[in-house]
């Protein structure tokens, strides 16, 4: 299973380790045993932080110490193991003085934490998770049945990413051919009656002479070439005169929902706006058939076998200047600066938001929003509020540059344009639902995209999705109406073949 989908799996977690305490700020690696800390640590308050991601280690080094000089309060980050997290969080709380007195958790597993007393309700008097500093997607991400139970920390979602150089190179062959072009008309009408050449042919040659092609008008015919439907990449590939090291003109993992769903979240319901709501499902309508028999028929343009397609041979196929786009998380950012460091990667590119399907359906990603949560047994949640508090807002200016991740405070948001990008279509993305009934709905979606890029039924297989969801949620079986597929018009073969 794809390293994406451990965002998609329902709950990380620890092996169970005492959290022993070390002098000074903890550094994020595990502590030995039999080490104590309680004579060293007397009489000064102590958090203990739990994280399972091993590249935020520094980033949360650094801002303890930051928030222990600032507060007088010990800070100690513990890197902990990913399975079965939020059980040992349990363990550790009920039976151990061990504990975390917060953690960092996808929000996905916020309704599990709450049911589970290990999630406790934000204590933000200054209203700093508000719509001022977060993107309404952070807020409903860390929102459970009216109440936020955590403070909104980095995100991840998908979005298309572009070689911008090859839309250059293509944009002034358009805007140098479109020149000559009027400049051959303009000269044939102003020939006198004896065919001397006049202003506006060159005088050595007799030739048109060519308008200067300026950046400005190269970066706003680039503008214009970039495909926001998915329409517009069809007819991109269909005119593109490739050039020869260019394998593909659209290239995406279609074996891994975090970079498919993008074509059904617009219209596919699982919990409503906050991913909490039993009574708020619908996957199996006419919008969600029309996309994803859209879906379908790309495979006829892009022969893509998810049996050997990979998310990580999309992104070094892109690194290798093979692709002109491709749809990527955030990770990409960083792989792609490293890569025109050192001079592995001689273009420039761009990101932009993933595509419509056509003029008429529309498309939005889907988003994980990790969240600093407050342990509902902790004795300190004054003091772990304070530090969630700063370390997802104060802190995170730091973030994208110690551990490469975006973070949700809005005003943290590296200030590039790539950067910015991801952060728009997080802002408009939907967040991955809460539910604890339908945490299976991932993977099953995830099978049905296999089988309907393989060829199979559109309807008929989105419908069985669809029951076995309801049928969880309702406790009983749930039989769907037919809904017939609409007809669609038929696309135009592309020149463009893997």
């Amino acid at each position: 299973m794809k390293k994406r989908k451990k965002i998609l799996g329902v709950f990380l977690a620890v092996a169970a380790a005492a959290v022993l305490l070390l002098v000074g700020v903890y550094s994020g690696r595990n502590v030995g045993q039999g080490e104590t800390g309680d004579a060293i640590l007397a009489g000064k308050p102590t958090l203990n932080l739990w994280y399972t991601d091993e590249s935020l280690e520094d980033f949360l080094a650094s801002a303890a110490l930051d928030f222990s000089e600032e507060r007088n309060v010990r800070v100690i980050p513990t890197l902990v193991s990913g399975l079965e997290y939020l059980e040992s969080i349990q363990e550790a709380s009920l039976s151990t003085n061990a504990y975390p007195d917060l953690y960092i958790l996808g929000n996905e597993s916020l309704e599990k934490a709450w049911l589970a007393g290990l999630a406790s309700e934000i204590r933000d008097a200054e209203n700093s998770v508000s719509a001022e500093h977060f993107p309404e997607t952070a807020i409903r991400a860390v929102s459970y049945q009216g109440k936020m139970i955590g403070y909104p920390f980095f995100f991840e979602t998908s979005a298309l990413v572009y070689n911008k150089t090859y839309l250059e190179e293509m944009a002034a062959a358009l805007l140098e051919a479109e020149a000559d072009a009027l400049a051959g008309q303009e000269a044939m009408a102003a020939l006198d009656e004896n065919g001397e050449p006049v202003a506006g042919e060159d005088a050595a040659t007799g030739e048109p002479e060519s308008a200067a092609i300026t950046e400005e008008a190269i970066a706003q015919r680039v503008e214009e070439l970039i495909p926001t439907t998915i329409d517009g990449i069809l007819r991109f590939a269909d005119s593109y005169n490739a050039p020869e090291q260019v394998e593909a003109v659209f290239r995406w993992d279609v074996s891994d929902i975090f970079y498919n769903y993008f074509f059904v979240g617009n219209y596919a319901d699982v919990g409503g706006p906050y991913g909490d709501d039993e009574n708020s499902i619908d996957i199996y309508n006419e919008e969600t058939i029309r996309c994803l028999t859209a879906y379908q028929d790309l495979n006829q343009f892009f022969s893509i076998d998810p049996d050997e397609v990979t998310y990580e041979s999309v992104v070094q196929d892109f690194l290798d200047g093979k692709l002109v786009f491709t749809v990527a998380t955030t990770d990409i950012l960083n792989r792609l600066e490293e890569a025109v460091a050192d001079g592995s990667f001689p273009y420039e590119y761009g990101v932009t938001r993933t595509p419509d399907i056509d003029e008429e359906l529309g498309t939005r990603s889907l988003s994980v929003t990790n969240v600093a949560v407050v342990n509902g047994y902790s004795e300190q949640k004054e003091t772990a509020n304070a530090f969630a508090r700063f370390l997802t807002q104060e802190a995170s200016a730091e973030l994208y540059e110690s551990a490469h991740k975006l973070p949700a405070f809005t005003e943290a948001v590296p200030e590039t344009e790539q950067a910015a990008a991801f952060a728009g279509e997080y802002a408009q993305s939907v967040p991955i639902p809460k539910m604890m009934t339908t945490s299976n709905y991932w993977v099953q979606m995830e099978i049905a995209f296999t089988q309907i890029w393989g060829g199979e039924e559109v309807s008929e297989t989105l419908r069985g999705l669809s029951e076995q969801i309801l049928s969880q949620v309702k406790g009983e079986a749930v039989t769907e109406e037919y809904i017939e597929p609409p007809l669609q018009e038929t696309q135009t073969e592309t020149g463009m073949e893997e």
